[in-house]
């Protein structure tokens, strides 16, 4: 049985609503959505988004703090079409009745957060995603050319003649179908589950990254991965992200003595950007032995609980008030920059396939996303892919990037997902050296050779398409990584601590040549 329209959307976070929203005006979209249509990294969002809207900000400011968070290799094209765009979209949200949080003046409230020069974050209290995702989706479902198939797992882009035609997806009964469309659109988010600490929801297995590059898509920097700094580490309860907005509104990092100690390691201190602040936290937990805290608690507790109810709410359920008590926290993986290599309008090196939002790799946020870009960059290049989709036909532009053959070492056994996730992990995390990648790769690679047998014998089973998606992103994050011999950004090499601009200020793609 096959499904067909005009486009196909896969995935249901910010990019691919957008999308959707701009493309249902010319044609029939499809959406497959792998899970509950409100499961996604947007849904998880808590600060905010982030544009040029205030009275102190401009796009250029916007565009100065990106840069710098990115540590040397942003697109700088890409940084001006989001920095440029991004109020336009944000007001459409506002003129679409975003309940944003309101200031005295009924005018948007905005935050800061770290490694931003101003206030410049538009938040919801502590659940921005969910509130931008729900008003999309109430535009989406009203449309009469949108279909959703929810609980639809896509496992395959279907090709012909180098040409993206759809993809094949799985239903909840267990069945194969096919997707048919003349242009489709990835925006399957994030691959955080790669990870065995992780803020992301458990769709976020990096589905969309492995079926393109499966295809024959270019995908670029994967190296590059954010460990969210303060994520709640208490045993026995799940990790949950504690926003930087947190900090932004005046929280501490504290260890077990109650010192501030980020000013030890960086001049920014608690607002220094994600990567340094990780590594600080890392730093500090060796120095002293002991656990790292974020603390309120010199702050009035009414205004945290109602500036942060979710997150308050996160920390009573581990019997914690976030209000007075000392948080325990740790890195957590939260974020790839790279992804499935697009220029500045979504189209990825494989014809008629786009992408969008974190599954794509534009260059915008280079080796370190500034905090709160990631719901602008959906809105933005949601939109942009959507309007190259609508546009007539042509064919992709080859992109100027490394290809390499990637032949399956000899296999190994299929293993269950929590082995995956801890051995990338631990080898592949927050510090890297060239042995731990090395052994990383080597057993991923032979992973995913088990797991290829095993989903020809049994090409429905789900469990085994997602497996292979965490073997084979996990797989390209450790090369990646591999060859990247300096720091810079989410990537660290304790062997290779500094960054390396004579040699290493460019960006590193794959391609999968079979022949």
């Amino acid at each position: 049985m096959s499904v067909r329209g005009d486009f196909l959307v896969i995935g249901s976070g910010i990019a691919g609503l957008r999308a959707a929203i701009s493309l249902a005006d010319s044609g029939n979209v499809v959406i497959l959505t792998k899970a509950d249509p409100r499961e996604s990294n947007t849904g998880y969002a808590q600060g905010g988004i982030a544009a040029a809207v205030g009275e102190d900000d401009t796009p250029e400011l916007h565009a100065r703090d990106t840069i710098a968070a990115g540590d040397g290799l942003c697109v700088i094209e890409a940084v001006d079409v989001l920095v440029r765009e991004g109020p336009r979209y944000v007001h459409e949200l506002l003129d679409w009745g975003a309940a944003f949080d309101r200031d005295d003046r009924s005018r948007p409230a905005l935050g800061r957060e770290a490694a931003h020069s101003v206030r410049r974050v538009l938040h919801a209290r502590d659940a921005t995603g969910r509130e931008i995702g729900r008003l999309l989706w109430r535009k989406v479902s009203a449309h009469p050319r949108v279909q959703v198939y929810d609980d639809a797992q896509a496992v395959k882009l279907l090709t012909r003649d180098g040409v993206c035609q759809g993809a094949r997806f799985l239903t909840r009964q267990g069945t194969a179908e096919d997707a048919e469309a003349a242009r489709t659109l990835l925006a399957t988010g994030g691959a955080g589950q790669v990870f065995r600490e992780t803020t992301n929801p458990a769709v976020a297995t990096g589905d969309g990254i492995a079926m393109a590059f499966a295809a024959g898509a270019c995908v670029t920097d994967l190296e590059f991965v954010q460990f969210h700094p303060t994520v709640l580490s208490v045993e026995g309860a799940p990790r949950f992200l504690l926003s930087e907005a947190l900090r932004g509104e005046g929280a501490r990092l504290v260890n077990e003595a109650g010192e501030a100690f980020m000013t030890r390691y960086e001049p920014a201190g608690d607002l220094a950007s994600r990567d340094l602040v990780s590594r600080g936290i890392i730093r500090e937990a060796q120095r002293t032995h002991a656990p790292i805290y974020l603390t309120m608690a010199h702050l009035e507790p009414e205004y945290v609980r109602r500036r942060f109810p979710t997150i308050t709410a996160a920390c009573r359920h581990a019997g914690l008030d976030l209000a007075t008590d000392r948080i325990p926290v740790s890195p957590a993986a939260h974020y790839v920059m790279g992804g499935v290599e697009t220029d500045l309008d979504g189209r990825t090196s494989l014809a008629q396939l786009f992408a969008a939002g974190e599954v794509a790799c534009t260059g915008l946020h280079g080796a370190n996303r500034l905090a709160s870009n990631s719901l602008l960059e959906g809105l933005v290049f949601g939109a942009r892919a959507a309007q190259a989709m609508i546009a007539p036909l042509q064919q992709a532009q080859p992109f100027a990037s490394g290809t390499e053959l990637v032949p399956f070492s000899a296999a190994a056994d299929v293993p269950d997902a929590g082995r995956v996730r801890n051995l990338v992990w631990r080898h592949a995390g927050l510090v890297r050296t060239r042995g731990e990648l090395q052994s990383a790769a080597a057993q991923l690679d032979g992973w995913r050779a088990a797991i290829c047998r095993a989903r020809e014998a049994s090409p429905c089973a789900r469990d085994l398409h997602t497996l292979d998606s965490l073997v084979t992103v996990g797989f390209l994050i450790a090369r990646a990584a591999l060859r990247r011999e300096e720091s810079r950004g989410g990537h660290f090499r304790s062997d290779f601590p500094q960054r390396d601009d004579i040699h290493w200020r460019k960006h590193i793609a794959d391609v999968l040549r079979t022949s």
